[in-house]
């Protein structure tokens, strides 16, 4: 498929792909944000499309799972920065325990990132920073399971040195 080919084709699938991302995201902004993120993967991954098959529905599993993607990663960052001015952080995570609030301080944050070696420190930096694992693989010249594992241990890692906060 050629690029005017695939223009062509998102332009005329435009309408519906802007009411489906209003659908998932309930705001006109956030909506256009993941239509262009939709595009920008099918675009860089149009050679993986078949032709012959719906386009359309391609799109639509594509904008679905960057959707999915996204709150995944929104919800296992579960951190949210507290509105005051102390700007200490807060844990987004519902618990068996309502009640308890964990606060954690940037400060801590950022200095238990910073002790992590190299080798866990980059590429979790990296994917907090909203690269994918294969930017992240192809950056550091590694496979994309050694991405994913040094960001698992980099996480198991920070939960251990910041577990005297909660």
């Amino acid at each position: 498929m050629s690029t005017l080919e695939f223009n062509q084709l998102v332009r005329v699938n435009s309408p519906s792909l802007h009411s489906f991302a209003y659908n998932f995201t309930k705001n006109v902004e956030d909506a256009e944000d993941l239509l262009q993120d939709t595009v920008l993967k099918a675009l860089r991954y149009k050679e993986n499309f078949q032709d012959g098959t719906n386009f359309k529905g391609w799109l639509f599993t594509i904008m679905r799972n960057i959707f999915i993607n996204n709150y995944k990663r929104k919800k296992l960052q579960n951190l949210i920065q507290d509105g005051q001015a102390n700007e200490f952080f807060v844990n987004n995570n519902s618990t068996a325990f309502d009640s308890v609030t964990s606060q954690i301080n940037e400060k801590d944050i950022r200095k238990a990132i910073s002790e992590l070696t190299d080798e866990y420190k980059t590429p979790f930096q990296m994917f907090v920073d909203g690269f994918h694992y294969d930017e992240i693989a192809e950056h550091m010249g590694i496979p994309m399971g050694t991405v994913k594992s040094r960001i698992f241990h980099a996480r198991k890692k920070l939960a251990t040195a910041l577990s005297d906060f909660s």
